[in-house]
């Protein structure tokens, strides 16, 4: 019942998409015709045949006078120091206690200025909708969009974290101790790793209280979509699904997703398909339902009825999209949601008993993400849903991907990210692209490379379950542009497609261009976006905006105080990236060096 409530909630009606404003610097170019590429059917809203076209703009990232050029010479300097303090360890490992003691040496009031002079002012827009809106216009003067994000966190203690995390990942069934066996290790909460900001140096963290905060997170989402709307007519706005309900019910339905995958692969191993990408796993239908026959899950008429023409088509073969399908409330499946217990031989129910006030929970959850995507819509600005941690990660895509089906109807409204530093992130963006393929939606993701390493790799350790992250950097390196590269293959043929680069990584970037033109993808078409966080790798951002590119930077805003969480990530964030940062600063000092000789140190941004 549990998951049918889940697509029902979400699939109540299909709104057309309100059609977004365009950037000044290239207006969208409309789909037209169609063309096929080899090995595949034409996709919906691929291009017409097009004349000779404009080659792809030159950028160069290290001509700082264009890079620097929006930026006013204290303001380099700004950023020049505290990106050199953001690389001192021995400043880092006690800036919370020098924070706190230069708040009481000077007084509230003298603090905030002191942070709106450094580091607040080089990593934060602003306090509130109105202070931020300068910035962005101004940004988006020289090209810059923004995508924003309101960036105050709860002022938790590392046992009020984990008190929290205990009690709203705990169902009620499982704290009355009847229900623990029932979901795996990597899906249940445990204390040693309740207070989820460990470890992570990049990305907002939630904690459930109650319903009424949960709606307080909402409303605040609410208005930064508005703001977004209104500081301009490109804008995106990032939105967390921890913040929206108890995350009890994200555990269980990522529990519930991973069963059901693994399932598959049992299947796919017995009929010799076993190690093969996921995409190239095909089962035979009938091999599969005498498997499924023998393991006792229902009878052969109900297995029968789940493999029809209706649902699978006419080739015999059954794939992880099409297993997936079964999930889904147009089928009776859900009421023999079991898999065998590798360990016990038994059948066992995939989802745990609901309370009455859990499954209202749930559904709350639901209608929350439906009012942002309906507010995003109403008002032109796309939606961004951050990913979050591994055992979270599965619902929350699968959560994102419904929302895409409803939304995603004539340009990509919802974009979901794609964390390249899993093992398993190949296979998660051939799976979504393939199913916007084949149901007639716009794909849009993110691809980031992930904020959580450290804490996934301690958790798996401790707990015992298999490290779901890349082993190297190297290797995350490789699987970002294995990832990026599929997604570039598809924009060429599905002119509705897009795709945010969200990197700090020169090569990438540069990787991205050249594969750009060896594509045939151009800035104009709008399908390639860029992303980095504000304060930093302005040397990448303002050359791509500047050329024409579409490019936008991460804008966070709120108070000082209640953003000082996301300042301190920031500044450590800084310190793990010492290569970049010590790149970005070399240019700075040659911009600022350049001015001084060159008499233009008063320089003013035109």
């Amino acid at each position: 019942m549990a998951l049918r409530c889940i697509v029902s909630v979400l699939r109540f009606g299909t709104p057309r998409v309100a059609p977004l404003s365009t950037a000044p610097v290239a207006r969208e170019q409309s789909a037209a015709g169609e063309q096929s590429a080899a090995g595949r059917e034409a996709t919906p809203g691929c291009r017409a045949a097009e004349g000779a076209r404009p080659p792809l703009p030159v950028v160069d990232f290290g001509n700082t006078q264009e890079a620097y050029r929006s930026r006013r010479s204290w303001e380099l300097a700004r950023s020049l120091l505290v990106l050199r303090l953001c690389a001192s360890p021995a400043l880092l490992a006690h800036h919370e206690q020098l924070l706190h003691l230069t708040r009481r040496l000077l007084g509230q009031r003298l603090f905030d200025k002191l942070m709106k002079m450094t580091f607040y002012g080089q990593f934060v827009a602003g306090e509130d909708q109105e202070s931020i809106r300068p910035l962005i216009q101004h940004n988006r003067a020289f090209g810059v969009g923004s995508i924003l994000d309101y960036g105050v966190e709860e002022d938790l203690s590392p046992q009020e974290a984990e008190h929290k995390e205990m009690e709203s990942c705990t169902s009620a069934v499982e704290r009355e101790g009847s229900g623990t066996s029932k979901r795996e290790k990597q899906y249940q909460a445990h204390r040693a790793f309740g207070d989820r900001r460990d470890g992570v140096i990049s990305a907002r963290t939630y904690f459930y209280a109650n319903e009424a905060k949960c709606d307080s997170h909402m409303e605040t989402f609410l208005r930064c979509i508005e703001a977004s709307g209104r500081a301009s007519d490109d804008g995106f706005s990032a939105i967390k699904l921890t913040a929206l309900g108890r995350p009890q019910f994200l555990l269980q339905f990522s529990d519930v997703l991973t069963k059901w995958r693994r399932f598959f692969h049992q299947m796919a191993a017995e009929q010799g398909k076993a190690g093969l990408a996921a995409m190239d796993m095909k089962l035979e239908v009938a091999v599969l339902q005498e498997s499924v026959a023998k393991m006792g899950i229902a009878s052969r008429t109900e297995i029968e009825s789940w493999f029809t023409a209706e649902t699978l088509g006419v080739s015999g073969t059954l794939d992880l999209l099409d297993w997936s399908s079964l999930i889904d409330s147009r089928t009776e499946l859900s009421k023999h949601l079991v898999v065998p217990n590798m360990q016990t031989g038994q059948l066992e129910p995939l989802l745990s008993q609901f309370t009455e006030e859990e499954e209202l929970q749930m559904t709350r959850m639901l209608q929350r993400m439906d009012i942002l995507a309906k507010k995003a819509t109403e008002v032109g600005v796309r939606l961004m849903v951050d990913a979050e941690q591994t055992y979270f990660q599965p619902a929350i895509s699968r959560l994102t991907l419904e929302m895409q089906r409803k939304f995603n109807i004539e340009k990509p409204l919802i974009f979901n990210t794609y964390q390249c530093y899993l093992k398993d992130a190949y296979d998660n963006v051939t799976l979504d692209v393939e199913l916007a393929r084949r149901e007639g939606w716009c794909f849009g993701a993110k691809l980031v490379r992930g904020a959580y390493m450290a804490q996934e790799r301690a958790r798996a350790a401790e707990i015992g379950y298999e490290d779901p992250i890349n082993p190297t950097y190297e290797a995350t390196h490789a699987m970002y542009h294995r990832c990026l590269n599929y997604v570039l293959e598809e924009l060429k043929h599905n002119a509705k497609a897009k795709v945010m680069v969200a990197s700090h990584n020169e090569d990438t970037v540069r990787f991205t261009l050249r594969r750009m033109e060896e594509l045939g993808l151009h800035p104009a078409d709008r399908q390639v976006y860029f992303g980095q966080l504000l304060g930093m790798c302005d040397q990448i951002s303002f050359p791509l905006g500047q050329a024409g590119f579409p490019v936008y930077k991460y804008v966070p805003y709120g108070p000082v105080m209640e953003v000082l969480p996301y300042l301190s990530r920031r500044a450590l964030e800084n310190s793990g990236v010492m290569k970049g940062a010590w790149r970005e600063r070399q240019l700075l000092w040659q911009e600022l060096k350049r001015r001084l000789r060159t008499g233009s140190l008063f320089h003013r941004p035109a």
